[in-house]
């Protein structure tokens, strides 16, 4: 799932989980746990990283990262700075060079290297964008300022969902978890502005100061760059507050929308109208290109009856102003200087603490590989990704999957019956890695250079569609979720798969030859394929059974004990402290640290079957094992502004980088042996404290 600290286009966290890269064909495997000790010290990437004035039992972290964290202060333009920005920097001048090859050739319309290389040009012609001003949307604005009444304030909203604008209805197409074979509507809460509900009510200095920056600056100026006088916007802003401020009271909590079972509420379209009878769901599947909808999951019906009553509650016009700053907000990021600048002035500095925006290169060239991500992704794989590396790691997949195999086996909590089941899942986890087999097809994109925005919105709109046709056809398989080029990774509790793109297992400036298995298993194994196939045994995971359904497969005793568990590891996070008063919201951030906690254990267990710990030779002074947990926070590498991480602990299901090294770290017994943790470490957990899962 997601670490969205970094890479993020719009809002870093998401759901995303950084990992790395080592590649190396299986034919140089043991050459390399042989010839390996001589590494330098300035080559080696987790000995150069080294802060030794910092006791390992007392702050990993910091003892593994700090070196570099000194050396490498957060450039103005970004909100934290990590290994994931320097691996985007890398990926970054690579599609910068296939892009502007692409924008020179003058392809012919309709193919892949015409489209990449007029979005570019479009995203650059700043000239042409700021002689438009907010033209290329005025046909929406149009449409906004001409509902009359209700029915149309939802139509509206319903064909701005379409074209990528979010407003009172979160509607889309996603298999149905308990039948994942199938796909279906989906409808989730939404309606805000704000990054999640707890930025309305919470009473905190901190987020009270955004608050006000948004309600009473923010929105206004916004207002009048969409083309309102200062009456009109202020006026304007104070409707669109009122609504969202209601609206968030029915959006659910963070931890609370982790319950699958709770957020699975099956319903026919009937039913919907009878809950929410000031929406016509006719129209509004009509208006949305959703054929033959005959029923629907809705993940928080509470948050549709208060849709309902917000409907009958606010006045048309309180509505025309809150659609306008939906659209104006949505596409702020791809108009004049002047928007963009105030989009930036508040999203990226008031909560990003960022100081500058990013050069204008990187920010289109961020846009086009969101948006265009696989036509870029044909030709990076081709440069810099080798079959031999593809095979590499999916042999790498399978060595972990003997390891959790053998944790299973083993586990003195678990009864045999969900033993014998719990195999079975493991057995079926499917791996995507590298690169999909199967691309996706952007025939049908229209792209030119005649406006950014448009094009931005046109490719909103296709792969909008494309997600609607899905409805009533077989779920593919072979489609990624991702690109090769994202550094990231990611588990499909319907799909149980795990898809590891090429670029997250890069180490920025070492070569692949260099980096030996133990920083390998650290790195690569535990940190991103351990911790995604344990995602599939998380609370929410092991709550679907190896089809990716949403079934009790467990036996009630079995998942006594590991609530039990699980509870334990929640309370250690929780208890951890950030920026004075806000602690890490532990129910929340469970599935994210039971996955990094398996991980490790899972790895460790591959690890060892290794030649280069079974030899047992250090490395600049580091053994096999110590050289695997430096492995493994060389993943987490990084540092992040306090604005920046206030909105993670608000808005995010994983928690700090660096508790995500010494959080599961103090429940590790290898860890404990091989740093000589004892007790008066600030990191020692008794060990009837500490958390054993798998």
């Amino acid at each position: 799932m997601l670490k969205i600290i970094i890479l993020a286009i719009q809002n870093p966290d998401s759901m995303i989980h950084f990992s790395k890269k080592t590649i190396y064909t299986v034919a140089t495997t043991a050459a390399l746990a042989l010839c390996a000790f001589s590494i330098k010290p300035t080559n080696d990437p987790v000995f150069k990283n080294l802060d030794k004035s910092v006791k390992p039992g007392d702050d990993f972290f910091m003892y593994a990262n700090g070196g570099w964290i000194k050396r490498n202060p957060i450039p103005p333009a970004y909100s934290s700075w990590g290994i994931g920005n320097e691996v985007g920097e890398e990926i970054k001048i690579r599609l910068k060079k296939i892009t502007e090859d692409a924008m020179a050739a003058n392809a012919p319309v309709g193919t892949a290297s015409q489209k990449i290389g007029d979005f570019y040009y479009s995203g650059l012609d700043t000239v042409t964008i700021e002689k438009a001003g907010i033209k290329p949307i005025q046909p929406l604005l149009s449409m906004i300022d001409d509902i009359k009444d209700i029915n149309d304030v939802v139509h509206v909203s319903a064909y701005l969902n379409t074209y990528g604008t979010r407003g009172i209805i979160g509607a889309g197409v996603g298999q149905d978890a308990k039948n994942s074979s199938k796909n279906i509507v989906q409808l989730r809460q939404g309606g805000i502005g704000l990054p999640n509900r707890d930025y309305y009510f919470r009473t905190d200095a901190r987020t009270t100061r955004i608050r006000d920056e948004y309600h009473n600056k923010h929105v206004p100026a916004m207002l009048v760059l969409s083309g309102w006088d200062m009456p009109a916007a202020t006026k304007g802003a104070e409707s669109v507050f009122k609504i969202e401020k209601y609206l968030a009271e029915n959006n659910r909590k963070l931890e609370d929308n982790r319950d699958p079972y709770r957020n699975y509420n099956k319903m026919t379209v009937a039913k919907l109208a009878a809950l929410t009878p000031e929406i016509n769901w006719t129209d509004v599947f009509a208006t949305m290109e959703m054929k033959g909808v005959d029923s629907v999951i809705v993940a928080q019906p509470e948050y549709y009856t208060a849709v309902n009553t917000a409907l009958k509650t606010y006045t048309v016009d309180d509505w025309k102003a809150y659609l306008r700053w939906k659209l104006i907000s949505s596409n702020a990021a791809y108009l004049n200087k002047a928007i963009e600048d105030e989009n930036f002035r508040f999203t990226g500095t008031v909560i990003g603490g960022r100081k500058e925006q990013l050069p204008r290169w990187k920010r289109v060239l961020d846009n086009e590989n969101s948006i265009m991500g696989e036509i870029l992704g044909q030709l990076f794989v081709k440069e810099y990704f080798s079959l031999q590396a593809k095979e590499r790691y999916t042999k790498m997949v399978e060595a972990m999957r003997a390891a959790y195999r053998e944790h299973i086996e083993k586990l003195d909590w678990m009864s045999p019956a969900t033993k014998k089941k719990a195999l079975v899942k493991l057995n079926a986890v499917h791996p995507k890695v590298g690169y999909p087999d199967k691309w996706k097809n952007y025939s049908t994109l229209v792209i030119d250079r005649s406006s950014y925005v448009g094009n931005v919105i046109r490719a909103r709109h296709s792969a909008y569609l494309i997600s609607v046709a899905k409805l009533g056809k077989p779920v593919d398989h072979q489609e990624w979720g991702m690109t090769p080029q994202t550094y990231n990774a990611s588990y499909s509790p319907s799909n149980n798969e795990i898809t590891l793109p090429a670029a997250q297992f890069i180490i920025p400036g070492v070569k692949d030859a260099d980096v030996d298995d133990a920083v390998a298993y650290g790195y690569a194994a535990a940190s991103t394929i351990g911790h995604e196939i344990t995602h599939g045994f998380d609370d929410q995971g092991r709550q679907f059974d190896a089809k990716g359904n949403l079934r009790a497969w467990w036996t009630p005793q079995d998942s006594a004990k590991f609530t039990k568990r699980a509870n334990m590891l929640a309370d250690q996070f929780s208890s951890y402290v950030v920026l004075d008063s806000l602690h890490v919201n532990g129910k929340a951030t469970l599935g994210e640290n039971i996955a990094d906690l398996g991980g490790i254990v899972i790895g460790i267990t591959a690890f060892k079957k290794t030649e280069q710990y079974k030899q047992g030779k250090s490395i600049n002074g580091l053994t096999p094992m110590q050289r695997f947990f430096l492995g493994y926070a060389l993943g987490w590498l990084g540092h992040i502004r306090n604005e920046a991480l206030a909105n993670q602990i608000l808005t995010d299901v994983h928690a700090p980088g660096s508790l995500r090294v010494n959080g599961p770290f103090s429940d590790v017994p290898e860890f404990y042996a091989a740093f000589h943790i004892k007790p008066g470490d600030k990191m020692y957990l008794a060990p009837d404290k500490r958390v054993k899962i798998w």
